[in-house]
Order: structure tokens, then C-alpha cells, then sequence
């Protein structure tokens, strides 16, 4: 259900201004009164998978990276948080939409120890959608430190290119890919602006589905629960990816180039008419 109340920002502009620069920001306390819900949420999630979970254990038998997605209308407490809570109006400030709509839930929890590193990557060139409006919000429900969180590569979503998609075995995702594949960033990383940082429950690192993005093994003590939360705006559009897309929503009956739209994906905050 959209919200239309009187509109009062919730960042300020500089802020705003630096996503579009950057395609990434750090967002301190943004879902802070909502860690308690989403870590609920996360452990029914974890003590009944959906059969959409996609989970890894490495082969060399360290932590197991645990990961669900698309949960939110099973959930009770992820379904009050994309109605209720603050990441559509966020989503619609960071990137100017009239709208924010919610695009889909994401479970990532890496255990003690996982050396599963996730590797660098876009998310746009494998999800069912299109537009430039887009935005995830990367929740650590347990402090995480720099050495463990997700790293955005600053102004990457300006490239102007959709890099080849691969799976975490190293396999190309979809036959035939002539897209080209990401540049090592390990080999130099100083050529690139890296953002991440220490986190505490409720903060976010907010970041555009074109901005490439990654994250190192969990060589800590402590468990890594991230909850993803992802939205689209305004200019939102459909598109079939051959069934190897995400979210996995087989059931969708839209149309490439369609807009998006649907009960999966609500608008939950819409800017007042002025």
C-alpha cells in the first residue's frame, strides 16, 4: 500500500547527491528500529526454507552461506517491513522517483569461518527489470566489520555496461554471453574508489543494481546476517530472462519492456501530488 502523507525528506540533499554521483551510499541507523523484526523473520526463514533457497557450502567445509529470497509476502515480519517501513520513501529520494516500489527480498547469512568469498559483480545484467531508478539496501542485522562487509566500486554504475553474469562455481550464467566480463579489480584495487566500511545492525550501505559489487569470505568468529532489501523507481520496466534471471518468480506473466508492475512488486511510497 503506497503512503501518501505529507512528504517530509528523510535525507538530506548532499546525500541524495552522492548517490547519483557514486551509485552508493552509507546510510548510518536508516533501519535501526527494525533489526529486532528482521532478525525474527530471518531465523523462522532459516528453520524453513523456501524452495527458493540458494544456499553454498564450500567445498572445503567451512561456513555454510545460507541464502533465501522473494519471502516477504510469507514472512510476517519482512511483509511489515517493505509496507511499513522507511525503504521505499528512501528508495524514491536516493534515486528522484515519484515512487518507490519494491523489487524483491534477499537472505544472505554467511556463517563463522565461511571462506565463501562473493565474487565482483552487477546485479541488472541477471534481474527481471530494467531502468536507471534502482536501489538495494544491504542490512547487516549483526555488526560487521570492513573486513567482512560488502564493497561497491564508486561511480561504476556510469560505466555504461552490463558485464557477464556468473555463478559461484565460475560458470557463465546465460550461453553464449558476448557481454564482457568484469575487470579484475583485485589485481589493481587501488585504480578503483572502494566503498564499504564497519557496520552496526540497521545501517546500509545503499547501492544501484548497475554499480559493481562484492564481498570477502566471513573469516570472523561471528555470523553475518544480511537482510537485502531491493527497490525500483518510476521507470521500472519487465524483462524475460529466459527463466536464469532473479528473482525466480516463474509464475510472471509480464511482457520484456512491460512495465513492472504487479502484487509482487507494490509501490509503497508515493510523493504527494504538490
Amino acid at each position: 500500500m503506497a503512503t501518501e502523507t505529507a512528504f517530509r525528506p528523510l535525507l538530506d540533499a548532499a546525500t541524495t547527491a552522492a548517490f547519483g554521483a557514486d551509485g552508493v551510499v552509507v546510510l548510518r541507523g536508516a533501519f535501526a528500529g527494525w533489526v529486532e523484526r528482521l532478525r525474527a523473520g530471518t531465523a523462522a526463514l532459516m528453520a524453513s526454507p523456501s524452495p527458493r533457497e540458494r544456499s553454498y557450502q564450500p567445498p572445503d567445509g567451512s561456513g555454510f552461506f545460507f541464502q533465501d529470497l522473494c519471502n516477504w509476502q510469507d514472512i510476517p515480519e519482512y511483509r511489515a517491513f517493505v509496507l511499513e517501513g522507511p525503504g521505499g520513501q528512501l528508495a524514491a529520494e536516493l534515486t528522484a522517483s515519484k515512487t518507490g516500489r519494491f523489487f524483491h527480498d534477499h537472505i544472505l547469512v554467511k556463517e563463522p569461518g565461511s571462506s565463501i568469498v562473493t565474487p565482483w559483480h552487477q546485479d541488472m545484467p541477471y534481474y527481471c527489470c530494467g531502468g536507471d531508478q534502482s536501489v538495494s539496501f544491504w542490512i547487516p542485522l549483526d555488526p560487521v566489520k570492513k573486513a567482512a562487509c560488502l564493497e561497491v566500486v564508486a561511480g561504476s554504475h556510469k560505466w555504461g555496461l552490463e558485464h557477464r553474469p556468473y555463478r559461484f562455481d565460475g560458470s557463465p550464467l546465460f550461453e553464449d554471453d558476448a557481454r564482457p566480463a568484469i575487470p579484475d579489480i583485485e589485481a589493481d584495487r587501488s585504480a578503483y574508489r572502494i566503498v564499504s566500511d564497519d557496520l552496526e545492525p540497521g545501517d546500509a550501505i545503499a547501492f544501484s543494481f548497475r554499480a559493481v559489487h562484492g564481498a570477502a569470505a566471513n573469516t570472523s568468529a561471528t555470523r553475518r546476517r544480511v537482510f537485502s532489501a531491493r527497490f525500483v523507481g518510476d521507470d521500472a520496466i519487465f524483462i524475460d530472462r529466459g527463466g536464469k534471471g532473479s528473482p525466480p518468480l516463474s509464475h510472471l506473466t509480464l511482457k520484456t519492456g512491460e512495465p513492472l508492475d504487479g502484487p509482487d512488486f507494490p509501490v509503497v511510497f508515493r510523493r504527494p501530488a504538490v
